[in-house]
């Protein structure tokens, strides 16, 4: 066999595909896919408004990116998007240390979330559970504990939805396995939620 044959049969010769542009294009892809999703979108944002309008408060929680996700989008709606209104009351449940790591160490990770749901969530509120694998056991079980209380449950996932999907009263899949765009694609459904919401308090606030 030639030299040359020798190198075109070499794998590691051949052109490898520009990780920036495939990134690029299943980003793209992915988030013309959650076309799909308009109707538990709009749906999750009219749940978000009814429950603000009658005093109840939003709750987010998640792990890793998704628990920094939480903390963002609960900010979003505390403070500001886009337009001057009230402050709205969300709350992200991974942001108190002292709490999550004494629920940890005295019940264990599975319980830090579902701890804080029976001390703080009250019927009228919504819990949005975000989990890339729909799995998260610490965020299944807060949503059992929320279905007891009767808070309205709200699942993000990725493929499939896992354990997660079963214990929701609505579930926003996205059409994805790959972790990083799953993470993407729910973060720009969060900011369309947030935006959404936002409207409608906005108007409310100026209607007076």
């Amino acid at each position: 066999m030639s030299a040359s044959a020798l190198l075109t049969s070499d794998p590691n010769s051949l052109p490898r595909p520009d990780p920036i542009s495939a990134a690029l294009s299943a980003h793209i892809d992915l988030v013309q896919a959650l076309e799909q999703l308009r109707a538990p979108i709009e749906t999750f944002a009219t749940e978000v408004s009814t429950a603000i309008e009658r005093s109840g408060r939003v709750f987010w929680m998640g792990n890793g990116g998704s628990a920094a996700d939480s903390q963002h989008l609960a900010a979003e709606l505390v403070g500001r998007f886009e337009r001057e209104r009230p402050g709205l009351p969300a709350i992200a449940l991974t942001s108190d240390t002292a709490v999550l790591t004494s629920v940890a160490n005295d019940y264990g990770f599975e319980s830090v979330f579902a701890r804080q749901v029976e001390a703080m969530c009250r019927p009228g509120d919504v819990l949005v559970g975000l989990s890339t694998s729909g799995n998260s056991a610490n965020v299944v079980r807060a949503m059992e504990r929320a279905e007891r209380l009767q808070v309205y449950r709200v699942g993000m996932t990725g493929e499939g939805g896992g354990r997660l999907r079963h214990c929701c009263e609505l579930w926003l899949e996205v059409p994805s396995t790959n972790t990083a765009r799953i993470q993407e694609a729910q973060m720009l459904i969060g900011h369309i939620l947030c935006d959404l919401v936002e409207q409608r308090a906005y108007k409310a606030a100026n209607a007076r």
